[in-house]
């Protein structure tokens, strides 16, 4: 028995026919004696930060699992789902973790939260902790697998668990993905923004690498081509899904000296702060600029003005990832791809262009929602 407690044997098999990953292994991989993979794992704090993170990476790629943990695992469950986040400052997350939750409750489940937060130690953190059997489940809203990146670049770490995407598909992943069609609902909003009248429509961009905005741009475009309008590069604006980056669009369509009549932004938080620069400048919304955004968070309803978006029935999301994941633990078959309905929530920040007649209404699902 090494110091972590976990027995060693050198010749178990495991049942695939293929030697058991020792903790020599772990230790060779990670350059570090087997005592330290033994400290890293039952106390952290008397190893140092980089040899601790080697250790967890090793574990990762390797698939180790401390025979103690095993045992627990051919034994009884924990009861515990991981639900990984990119980054839990975002307000986007809230109503999905809360339908997560409440499934999971209903289910004799908890729920534990990894928050990313761009950091390679934190996601080789988890992945270890998934493969020494601390939870049952994951439910992965970070966009890829532990141990790859967005593109699907690189061996994914061995979990041991079921798995489900949520949001951001994972293409490369033979696991069950739920989520909406960014591409259907981008579309749409453009075209709604085109009956209105708009012939010159921004877009504020999500990060280049996310799958979302790939598939929003693309519905962007769609839209576009449907209402008869030329796509032109010069009203395509960078941004990251944060107010931030919002808020720099805006600065750049004020500098222009010929601006669109609309923008279309691909989250809620960067409309916000591209709608406070805008007034800040003494432009109007909706009357100067029309504003648009996705996702119908919270604060959506009371910026000012309010926004009209793209309403993303996050609660059911989450409730849906849950329920599938659930049905996985349970031995029930589930379905490989979900995808919900959104809508658009017709507000105050969005209308015709003035001293422009209003074009023909293209068909789109809306629901109009007065201002508060």
């Amino acid at each position: 028995m090494d110091e972590s407690g976990a027995l060693d044997r050198p010749d178990e098999d495991n049942g695939s026919g293929h030697r058991a990953v020792r903790i020599q292994d772990v230790a060779k991989l990670a350059d570090v004696s087997t005592a330290t993979v033994s400290r890293a794992l039952a106390s952290p704090e008397k190893v140092s930060p980089e040899a601790r993170a080697r250790v967890l990476e090793a574990i990762a790629k390797t698939g180790y699992v401390p025979n103690l943990a095993a045992r627990s695992l051919r034994s009884q469950k924990t009861s515990m789902v991981l639900v990984v986040l990119p980054d839990l400052s975002n307000t986007f997350f809230s109503k999905i973790l809360r339908g997560i939750e409440e499934r999971l409750f209903e289910a004799g489940y908890g729920m534990i939260i990894s928050d990313l937060d761009g950091s390679p130690e934190k996601e080789a953190h988890f992945a270890a902790f998934t493969a020494a059997g601390r939870v049952d489940g994951a439910i992965l809203l970070n966009g890829h697998l532990f141990g790859q990146t967005r593109e699907g670049e690189g061996t994914p770490a061995k979990t041991g668990i079921p798995l489900v995407a949520l949001c951001e598909a994972i293409p490369s992943a033979d696991i069950p993905q739920i989520e909406i069609d960014n591409r259907a609902a981008a579309s749409r909003m453009t075209q709604h923004l085109a009956s209105l009248g708009h012939r010159s429509i921004a877009y504020v961009s999500g990060p280049a690498h996310n799958i979302l905005e790939k598939e929003r741009f693309i519905g962007y475009q769609d839209g576009l081509k449907a209402a008869g309008l030329p796509f032109d590069p010069a009203l395509v604006l960078p941004g990251d899904y944060t107010i931030e980056s919002g808020v720099m669009a805006g600065q750049d369509l004020v500098g222009r000296t010929t601006r669109p009549t609309a923008a279309f932004c691909t989250s809620d938080e960067m409309a916000i702060g591209l709608m406070r620069t805008l007034l800040s400048a003494g432009l109007r919304v909706p009357e100067d600029i029309s504003v648009a955004g996705f996702d119908d968070i919270d604060f959506a309803a009371v910026a000012e003005p309010a926004l009209t978006t793209i309403h993303q029935p996050r609660r059911e999301l989450g409730q849906a990832a849950a329920s599938v994941l659930i049905d996985l633990l349970q031995g029930h078959p589930s379905p490989k791809r979900i995808r919900l309905e959104t809508e658009i929530i017709v507000r105050a920040s969005v209308a015709p262009p003035q001293n422009i007649e209003k074009a023909p209404a293209k068909s789109t699902r809306t629901r109009a929602i007065k201002p508060t």
